[in-house]
């Protein structure tokens, strides 16, 4: 069974420290929930050492339909590791080869565990969290993820304003 991960629905969301080693704020850390400024989101806590080419492939996936039928959705993945060094040289790599549009990846700046305060369960290969702007309306960990995954996920996204 998949181990249940992250803050739950109708959480209000902690500020989280990441680097971004890509997208609109590269090379700066940043509070990556008021980043969003209030726009519905889907949070992706991603442990270094358990990515996957599934795991790719569903956030491929899932940024392939916000692309086409979400563009107020954006996916901010955010890698859990204990080498934030090699990881912020490595993640700009991982964005060239999957060539993601919605998805900003980032480095949490601190313990590979993820915050503590968002409720990420150390389980989970990989933490799915649906925000509308600062509020949890979803998450769930998964010992695997693949593409199947991406309906479901899609549909607890926030209605569309």
């Amino acid at each position: 069974a998949d181990p249940p991960s992250g803050p739950g629905s109708d959480q209000k969301l902690k500020p989280i420290r990441v680097f971004a080693p890509n997208g609109d704020a590269v090379g700066k850390e940043v509070d990556c929930v008021t980043q969003r400024k209030g726009q519905p989101s889907v949070f992706v806590f991603v442990p270094a050492d358990k990515f996957t080419r599934p795991m790719a492939r569903f956030l491929k996936k899932l940024d392939e339909k916000l692309q086409a039928e979400r563009q107020d959705v954006q996916i901010v993945a955010i890698w859990l590791t204990d080498d934030q060094p090699k990881s912020r040289e490595y993640l700009p790599k991982v964005q060239t080869s999957l060539k993601l549009e919605r998805t900003t990846w980032t480095v949490f700046v601190g313990d590979k565990h993820g915050p503590l305060e968002w409720g990420i369960n150390p389980d989970a290969d990989i933490t799915v969290v649906v925000a509308n702007g600062l509020k949890s309306t979803w998450s769930d960990g998964y010992r695997s993820i693949n593409d199947t995954e991406v309906p479901n996920v899609f549909e607890k996204l926030p209605a569309k304003k």
